[in-house]
């Protein structure tokens, strides 16, 4: 099931990323790289840069961020997003959703542990 595991995880990855991303901008205006970082540091989140990106795009595409390019005090300008005013409308419904589904799940799995047969 090693592989298996492997794809489930990454579609669970995949189906949140949106969320979380809504989420660490609604705290903090970050660059992309930054972002990249800050997911990798969670080892459940960790997404790849070339899934991060398009994904930024398609998120400013629907108005939910903008960005602004601003001078590095390192290297070339960073490109900075934030939450726009319909992104931080859409995060609450999506926190809002998410907290709904964890807790019919947690419902659903609550007692089940080690003794589950495999």
């Amino acid at each position: 099931m090693g592989a298996e595991k492997d794809s489930w995880v990454s579609q669970i990855r995949k189906g949140v990323v949106e969320v979380v991303i809504l989420g660490m901008l609604a705290r903090n205006e970050m660059y992309g790289s930054e972002i990249v970082v800050s997911l990798s540091d969670r080892a459940g989140l960790a997404i790849s840069a070339g899934t991060i990106y398009p994904l930024l795009s398609r998120l400013k595409r629907a108005g939910l961020i903008d960005s602004m390019w601003r001078e590095s005090p390192v290297g070339p300008p960073r490109k900075y997003y934030r939450l726009t005013s319909d992104g931080s409308t859409e995060l609450l419904q999506m926190a809002a959703s998410w907290r709904e589904v964890a807790r019919d799940i947690d419902d659903v799995l609550e007692g089940i542990g080690s003794d589950v047969s495999s």
